[in-house]
């Protein structure tokens, strides 16, 4: 995946900070009246605690900083802006372990990647943003319209990949999804193709309808590449919260997911989503989406995100 652009690094720092905003403000607004200059005594951690579980990091993470904070500085004099620092920064060791990229490396071709999510997530947007941005790393890419449920979704993603200049393999709706990805892996291997985009349903109140559907493109799959599929990307809504942990669960049980990209991080206060689904999943983070623009999709800085959540950026 692509290194973000020198020149666009303070433009999409601002786009994340304005995305994050109610995020880092919540979490500002929490911690509050917690210091002036004072000790970090037990009460003031329990503020802390308080604070970071109350912005969406989680019981989990929540107890971890609060450890660490402990370790490092109990019983010291700390400024508020010195706290938010601490904060920042023991997010930051949460995320970096979890912060990888999503490459193409499969060899032979195509590299196969299963996107999925629930409907509404941004999943079919996610995989235009993939397309656009693999395209610009000289990669080769195809799309498959795995989503034969909906009409809707085999449509909207056939605009998107006429808007990113991509082809597109779908079927009729209510059409058999593994089918559509056997001929999707066909055409990309006859041509040449590098990566293959395929979307997925996203009918989580029928998961054995689901697991079944997504055991049968993994047969598929297999017929024709063993290795396939190489990724297993689950797109969350940040605007979910906590609830977005309950869907990595899920399809974690019904799909092997082996990635995560959360959306719509602009104009939500559940930001921190994020740090509670790397301390309880581990799994890797390949990328954030802060709006609806091609490149408003970039690589998970866990560094910058940290500061941001902490109100530090």
């Amino acid at each position: 995946m692509n290194e973000v652009p020198a020149n666009t690094d303070a433009s999409w720092a601002d786009r994340l900070l304005g995305g994050f905003r109610k995020t880092s403000e919540r979490l500002a607004g929490n911690l509050t009246g917690v210091v002036g200059t004072a000790k970090l005594d037990d009460a003031t951690l329990d503020e802390v605690e308080d604070a970071l579980i109350l912005s969406d990091l989680g019981p989990a993470a929540a107890a971890r900083i609060r450890a660490k904070l402990a370790e490092k500085r109990f019983g010291l004099s700390i400024t508020e802006r010195e706290l938010k620092e601490a904060v920042a920064e023991e997010i930051a060791a949460i995320l970096r372990p979890v912060a990888r990229p999503l490459e193409i490396t499969a060899f032979p071709r195509p590299q196969v990647i299963l996107v999925i999510g629930v409907n509404g997530s941004g999943k079919t947007t996610t995989i235009a943003k993939l397309a656009h941005w693999f395209m610009e790393d000289d990669y080769g890419v195809l799309l498959a319209a795995g989503d034969t449920f909906r009409a809707a979704a085999i449509g909207q993603l056939a605009v998107w990949a006429g808007r990113v200049g991509v082809d597109l393999v779908s079927g009729a709706e209510g059409g058999d999804p593994a089918s559509i990805v056997f001929d999707a892996v066909k055409r990309a291997t006859d041509t040449g193709i590098d990566a293959l985009v395929v979307d997925t349903a996203g009918r989580l109140h029928n998961k054995r309808e689901l697991m079944d559907e997504l055991a049968k493109i993994r047969r598929v799959l297999g017929r024709l590449n063993p290795e396939a599929p190489h990724d297993v990307v689950l797109v969350l809504d940040a605007t979910n919260g906590q609830n977005a942990l309950a869907q990595i669960d899920v399809f974690r049980e019904v799909a092997g997911v082996t990635g995560l990209i959360m959306t719509k991080l602009d104009g939500t206060a559940r930001g921190g989503v994020l740090v509670a689904a790397a301390e309880q999943y581990g799994l890797p983070i390949h990328a954030i989406g802060v709006g609806e623009k091609l490149d408003d999709l970039r690589p998970f800085d866990p560094d910058l995100v940290a500061r941001v959540i902490a109100g530090v950026a």
